[in-house]
């Protein structure tokens, strides 16, 4: 999902939300990229700000990233390689690239074969960590609140469970993933026409509403605002077309049980369209302001000194922040649910 490369960020490569939470990197230092992070050096085409090198570090030229290729048994992707032609690449992007295609299987596998997981891994080394604990807490206040509601009949009515509960995994990627930071790479083509200039406006927001700004590339109180609607628009969009196939699917397994034998106990099969539309608005304006407070503390604490010296700070302050946060959105759309008659 690359986005139109902002008229307000010069360069052939926009590394806008590349390190969105300034941690450092380690990795072996390339022959010839320049001197120490923050210095002279490295190649041309990078703009020459100070204050961008000393964040990214210095440019590192297109023959020293090949040399460094060969010398780890790497390959670069088509848009890195690009990028590496005609501007170089930031030598901190470049080590952590180098870093997440060699590791274990199935990670190495899936930086390498999807540019969507692989740039928000550059922008944010925390990222699937970020995903996991979103998916585990969901997952086990899921199975909790299931077991509580459905007591005995729980293991009878376990694909019911497990329907929502796979639903529910691809909610918690979408609610992290589309706020996600992730890093630009290489040129990106703006389409003429409405659509073009529709798109570029869009893809030229930041990811999140707080999103911090960097050297070179600046947002606009307008485009922060925009950011929140735009993103309430997706989160509202992927709530209903979750809840329309998970309401769909567990109605389906209601409703065959039911044709096979009927109790008197039988709670009434739930609104499909109703349901689906409940979850695109809760999304689109429970979960969306939620998350964006979420992402604006998140960052607020990993830019933190505490958490550069100690960086389980950070993760701690995740999986608290989270769990709170899932704890109070349960029990709203709770409220939501028996407001608007679902439940």
């Amino acid at each position: 999902m690359h986005r139109v490369r902002p008229q307000s960020c010069p360069g052939g490569v926009d590394f806008t939300e590349a390190l969105s939470h300034d941690r450092p990197t380690p990795g072996r230092h390339f022959n010839g990229g320049g001197g120490d992070r923050g210095g002279g050096g490295g190649g041309g085409g990078g703009g020459g700000d100070d204050e961008e090198e000393e964040e990214f570090g210095p440019i590192v030229k297109y023959a020293d990233i090949m040399r460094e290729t060969e010398a780890r048994g790497a390959e670069l992707p088509a848009d890195m390689l690009e990028a590496a032609k005609t501007t170089g690449l930031p030598k901190v992007i470049l080590e952590r690239y180098f870093d997440l295609q060699g590791s274990v299987w199935p990670l190495g596998f899936l930086i390498r074969q999807f540019a969507m997981l692989r740039n928000r891994m550059l922008a944010d080394p925390s990222f699937l960590f970020k995903v996991g604990t979103e998916i585990v807490i969901d997952s086990c206040c899921a199975t909790f609140a299931e077991v509580q509601k459905r007591g005995k009949d729980f293991w009878s009515e376990f694909e019911l469970y497990l329907a929502d509960l796979l639903v529910g995994v691809v909610v918690d990627i979408a609610l992290v993933g589309m706020l996600a930071p992730y890093a630009r790479i290489g040129k990106q083509s703006v389409s003429r026409g409405l659509f073009g200039q529709l798109q570029h406006a869009c893809n030229s927001l930041p990811s999140s509403v707080f999103e911090a700004e960097r050297p070179g590339c600046r947002f606009s109180v307008g485009q922060r605002i925009a950011t929140y609607f735009y993103k309430g628009v997706l989160y509202g969009s992927v709530g209903f077309s979750c809840g329309l196939i998970g309401q769909g699917i567990a109605n389906l397994i209601m409703t065959a049980k039911r044709s096979l034998k009927k109790s008197e106990g039988d709670i009434p099969v739930p609104p499909l369209v109703q349901s689906a539309a409940l979850w695109g608005v809760f999304l689109a304006v429970s979960s969306n302001t939620r998350y964006q407070i979420i992402n604006a503390l998140e960052q607020l604490v990993e830019a933190s000194p505490i958490a550069k010296r100690v960086p389980p700070v950070a993760m701690a302050f995740t999986v608290g922040v989270r769990f709170a946060n899932n704890i109070y959105g349960g029990m709203q759309f709770v409220d939501w649910a028996k407001l608007s008659g679902v439940q």
